[in-house]
């Protein structure tokens, strides 16, 4: 393959509301103000569920988790804003960027779930699975859950299929470049690596997708334990060893840092 010259980034800038020069002391306060409320807002109703026994309920439970994750999901991505409304535009490091997008997606998809399930009162205590997942959980409420199913399936269908296809696009992409190799040894490791990841991809969406966007059935409750098992336990297990523990530097360090434990 051609070798092509690429700029290595190791940092992102936000523009930020670059096309509102003008008026950025005005969102500036704005912003600020709203957030300062959302803060409030959300301390306050924690506080007060906390405190007053008679809102231990299933509902203020929900909504004190809900408070508790919108003010992290706010956390995450509004000071820097108001930085950057300021003038005080730093640079974001890959890593911070990635740790900025994995907190932000995974407390937006919880918020999502959680108004599905929130407000439900509940008729049963037993929970027919080993771990409080959305299905199992809505099936106890006494209320009718069928605006609550269609929206969960909606949810659902976002958080895997789309995940899913770009994984998929993006290992069509792989393996017509993988074609290109010159060397067969070196498209016979490629298709290896290749192949055992995709596996790992296979087994965890398509586990999921069995889970949560198949019609519920009473009938299919020991298979879905087992479905679940598979992208809660296996899946996790997998991950490491098949993105990292096989992986040849990471293979190297674990042997420096055995061997400077021995030598101690």
């Amino acid at each position: 393959m051609k070798a092509e010259n690429h700029t290595v980034v190791s940092e992102f800038v936000f523009q930020g509301f670059s096309s509102f020069h003008e008026h950025k002391l005005t969102l500036f306060v704005v912003f600020l103000t709203l957030y300062l409320f959302t803060l409030a807002s959300n301390v306050t109703i924690v506080t007060i569920i906390s405190i007053d026994r008679r809102l231990h309920t299933p509902m203020y439970f929900f909504l004190t988790v809900l408070s508790t994750s919108e003010t992290l999901y706010t956390l995450i991505t509004v000071p820097r804003m108001l930085c950057n409304l300021i003038g005080l535009n730093q640079p974001i490091s890959l890593a911070g960027c990635a740790t900025q997008m994995f907190f932000f997606i995974t407390l937006a998809i919880n918020n999502c779930f959680l108004l599905t399930a929130m407000g439900l009162p509940f008729c049963d205590r037993e929970v027919a699975h080993y771990f409080c997942d959305i299905r199992p959980v809505m099936k106890l409420s006494c209320a009718d859950t069928a605006v609550h199913n269609i929206i969960n399936f909606i949810v659902s269908s976002l958080v895997i299929v789309v995940p899913m296809g770009l994984v998929l696009i993006s290992y069509i992409f792989i393996i017509s470049t993988i074609f290109k190799i010159a060397s067969a040894e070196g498209r016979k490791k490629a298709f290896a690596t290749c192949a055992s990841h995709l596996t790992v991809v296979i087994i965890h969406y398509g586990c999921a997708s069995i889970a949560y966007l198949r019609p519920k059935s009473d009938n299919m409750r020991d298979q879905d334990q087992l479905i679940s098992v598979t992208y809660t336990v296996f899946t996790p297990l997998l991950n490491p060893v098949v993105y990292t523990l096989r992986n040849k530097e990471v293979k190297d360090a674990l042997h420096r840092v055995i061997g400077r434990n021995r030598l101690a």
